[in-house]
């Protein structure tokens, strides 16, 4: 019986024109919870992020700052991407640069196969190019400049006067793929995500699909085509490449040709939605064009906003990943921005929003509860659980329990990380009132057996929750989970963590009667305290 295929996700490579801030970190995270909740599925997982090094902008940048665009990118990568994935706790399997010579020679490798079966043809181009997103734009893909750039015509994106090129370039035939894409996306909806980038893509499609410019001659930073090195690969068709050049893209031998086999498509390309046509058109068409099997799902995330302004530096609205979970924890970063933002809407940022989910959520709600029953085992049964009974309350948290998991599996399937997260939410609210309620404080004070077996059923009740809790939620709160699971002895007594199967924690009653308890360091430092 053949290995089931590995479930693989990836990010964007994201441009090293300038340091990673939270709108990348943001991506990477969504990417590293699915991950983590796949390989916690007990499935055959590849995660792939990386950077996108070549194009007119790395060259330019490298030019300001005065040494060469390989030394630019070496020191960007070394002392701010890479660093930044620790920062966040995002375990990737991969890591692709597109000054790779792996990514490099099979780029290289795949344009010729296109050129000899004459997909790619030698014409003019003259029209409007914007540096900032490397991209050819449409006359309808423009605005009017305002203040200082009033009289010309500017990137919607960036708000800056867009280049006008005049270069003899080598062009894809694009436009053949025009019907063959309606035809796969009318027949796979679930291709593009959410529905709304779907109608988006579809539109754009029944539209007037012109060739596309492929090379640039103008400037020599990126891999030269084979067939004639004056001109080298346009930055997007080098980059949306580096999804199948990581995992052996035309390679023969061992063990590539299996890694690529096992792997291709990809499951799910996470995107930004300004992104979403080179990945949903573009990347598409080429795979077309080679034969190769279409991504399952391409989904296009909202932008992170800052004053009503989308993330960038160049607008000095970008927030370094650092600024938040040096305040924070990593923690703290991950779940608040897949718990407040809608995957897949805008969501803004504000540091008075984030500080009272904090607060709320974390620190009085999950890390309070893990507080109170630890110290109340430890008070009334020396640290060690005790065995639990069974009334109508327990029975009401039982069932809601098994409800989370089934819908956060769901969700997450959805990548509706903010529903599965509300749904964990509303269950440690259920747990608190619960607790509030029994008042096992009080029953404790009668002193007899009947009185301490209440006791003891109300603890055990908690701790159990904490234990199916500490499953879901470690692929969004890799730390704080750690904690929890050794504070309630689930470490010693169940084993690792990420070994535990997140699709069947809706069992109930797991955690054994005699687990050793500890109360050890808040989960969630109240804030004044995390910031000293």
């Amino acid at each position: 019986m053949p290995a089931a295929k590995t479930f693989y996700v990836t990010t964007p490579i994201y441009y090293v024109n300038d340091a990673p801030h939270i709108g990348h970190a943001y991506t990477t995270v969504a990417g590293d919870v699915l991950t983590r909740w796949h390989r916690m599925r007990g499935e055959s997982v590849w995660y792939l992020t990386g950077t996108d090094e070549h194009g007119q902008k790395v060259e330019a940048a490298a030019k300001a700052n005065g040494v060469s665009p390989q030394q630019w990118v070496d020191t960007l990568v070394a002392e701010k991407w890479l660093p930044v994935l620790d920062t966040i706790d995002v375990v990737n399997d991969d890591f692709i640069r597109t000054t790779d010579p792996r990514h490099m020679q099979r780029v290289q490798r795949f344009m010729s196969s296109l050129h000899e079966q004459g997909w790619f043809y030698l014409g003019g181009y003259e029209g409007p190019y914007c540096v900032g997103c490397e991209e050819f734009k449409l006359a309808d893909e423009l605005i009017p400049g305002e203040g200082e750039h009033i009289g010309k015509q500017c990137c919607a994106v960036h708000g800056r006067p867009v280049e006008t090129l005049n270069e003899s370039n080598w062009f894809f035939k694009l436009s053949q793929f025009r019907e063959r894409l309606i035809e796969h996306y009318e027949v796979n909806p679930d291709a593009i995500a959410p529905r709304s980038a779907y109608n988006e893509v579809l539109s754009f499609l029944r539209g007037d699909l012109k060739d596309l410019s492929i090379s640039r001659s103008t400037f020599d930073w990126g891999i030269p085509l084979p067939w004639d090195p004056d001109h080298v690969v346009y930055v997007w068709f080098d980059a949306l490449l580096n999804y199948a050049t990581a995992i052996g893209l035309g390679d023969d031998d061992e063990p590539s040709a299996s890694k690529f086999s096992g792997t291709w498509p990809a499951d799910v390309h996470l995107v930004g939605k300004d992104i979403l046509r080179f990945h949903a058109v573009i990347w598409p068409a080429m795979l077309m064009a080679a034969g190769l099997p279409l991504p399952k799902t391409v989904f296009a995330h909202g932008w992170l906003l800052v004053g009503g302004e989308k993330m960038s530096k160049s607008k000095l609205t970008g927030i370094a990943p650092s600024d938040i979970i040096d305040a924070f924890g990593s923690d703290a970063f991950r779940y608040y921005f897949l718990r407040a933002i809608a995957f897949g809407s805008d969501g803004s940022f504000s540091w008075e929003d984030m500080s009272a989910r904090y607060t709320n959520e974390l620190a009085n709600g999950l890390g309070n509860l893990a507080s109170r029953a630890t110290a109340m085992v430890d008070r009334y049964f020396g640290g060690a659980l005790p065995a639990a009974a069974t009334t109508d309350a327990e029975h009401v948290l039982r069932e809601h329990w098994g409800r989370v998991v089934t819908d956060a599996n769901e969700a997450i399937d959805r990548l509706e990380f903010a529903t599965a997260l509300n749904a964990t939410k509303e269950f440690v609210d259920a747990l608190n009132m619960y607790l509030t309620e029994q008042e096992p404080w009080k029953v404790a004070k009668a002193g007899t057996d009947e009185a301490m077996a209440r006791v003891a059923t109300v603890l055990a009740t908690v701790c159990e929750g904490l234990r199916g809790l500490a499953v879901v939620l470690h692929p969004v709160m890799p730390k704080a989970t750690a904690s929890l699971w050794e504070s309630i002895g689930a470490a010693a007594a169940l084993g690792d963590l990420a070994a535990q199967r997140i699709d069947l924690a809706g069992a109930w009653g797991v955690l054994p009667v005699g687990t050793r308890t500890t109360k050890g360091e808040p989960l969630f430092p109240r804030l004044e305290e995390h910031q000293q």
